[in-house]
């Protein structure tokens, strides 16, 4: 059922550890999203043909510094853009945890990864800490990122509003995207052959 999938990935909002307190606290002081043009006029989920929307946000890689597509793209292409819906969560950690276990595998295929979700950059970087992952992992905490690639989706059940769906995007050397997927339920965690083969087929 989707909704006992959402209650399991997100139990997080209603039980909250002493890092998700403490980045709490803090999370009005996250830097703001800069986003381009093409980010307020993408509408729908992108597509395999797509220009991704540019876009900075803040960056949590053991520090909190700031992440910009356009830059990624230029210096790190095929990018791996891998949406999460929360930090600290059971799908979404064992999913960061299996991209972690295959990293040598995108990196060898010529791709460069980073996770996204809406959590402040502070609670991305305990998440990142305790999961001993050497990606970085972005902040969307304004939202806007998970609407411009058009994976924001909302559980009014539950109290939950706007928070990315489960979705990879690879944007090439051109800043087009080469492979979209977006799960149609939370608990459904993305083909990793698939991902690998996506980056080895990218510019």
């Amino acid at each position: 059922m989707l909704l006992a999938g959402l209650s399991t990935q997100l139990r997080v909002l209603s039980s909250g550890s002493g890092a998700r307190r403490t980045a709490a606290r803090v999370a009005r002081q996250a830097p703001k999203h800069n986003c381009l043009d093409e980010l307020a006029t993408t509408a729908g989920m992108l597509s395999e043909g797509d220009t991704a929307p540019a876009f900075t946000a803040p960056l949590a890689d053991g520090d909190i510094d700031t992440f910009s597509l356009g830059e990624a793209v230029k210096q790190e292409a095929p990018v791996v853009l891998a949406f999460f819906p929360g930090a600290f969560t059971g799908v979404c950690s064992h999913e960061m945890r299996t991209f972690q276990d295959r990293l040598a595998e995108l990196t060898a295929a010529g791709g460069t990864l980073y996770g996204i979700s809406i959590d402040t950059p502070f609670a991305l970087a305990e998440f990142r800490d305790q999961l001993s992952l050497s990606f970085d992992l972005v902040s969307d905490v304004d939202r806007e990122v998970i609407e411009a690639y058009g994976v924001t989706t909302t559980f009014d059940e539950v109290g939950i509003d706007s928070i990315a769906q489960r979705a990879v995007f690879v944007v090439d050397s051109t800043g087009r995207v080469t492979y979209a997927w977006v799960a149609d339920n939370p608990g459904v965690e993305p083909d990793y052959d698939e991902v690998v083969a996506a980056i080895e087929a990218a510019d």
